[in-house]
């Protein structure tokens, strides 16, 4: 069985897709670029305050499924511009207990949603 995690604290599925689904004690989040979810703008002015929005945005989808970044047990991340790769590795890092962060990938990309910079997902288990 799975549930659908939804939370208003998150931007809303722009698409066919949900926040995230819950199967037994796993979650898979959907990939979270950086829109506010209070004003459904997205936040690109710098990639240090892009990638924290995507950050808080995974947090939110997290405590909705009752869940930290301690759970989390793989992440994705897709970036525009590898140069940008050491700002987002470092706010990305500050979610983290370095001895306890999960398994991860970072992959340039071509493209992603509204042109922004950085996409991350997640996968947690309780």
């Amino acid at each position: 069985m799975k549930k659908i995690i939804f939370t208003e604290k998150a931007p809303a599925p722009i698409g066919p897709y949900n926040q995230a689904v819950l199967s037994g004690n796993t979650l898979y989040a959907s990939g979270q670029i950086a829109i506010n979810p209070a004003s459904g703008e997205l936040v690109t002015d710098n990639i240090n305050d892009e990638t924290k929005q995507v950050m808080e945005n995974i947090a939110a989808i997290l405590e909705a499924a009752n869940m930290t970044f301690e759970n989390v047990v793989k992440a994705t991340i897709f970036i525009m511009d590898m140069n940008n790769f050491g700002a987002i590795n470092t706010i990305y890092g500050s979610y983290f207990n370095e001895k306890t962060a999960p398994a991860r990938e970072t992959v340039q990309v071509a493209c992603l949603p509204k042109n922004v910079n950085v996409e991350i997902s997640i996968i947690a288990v309780q």
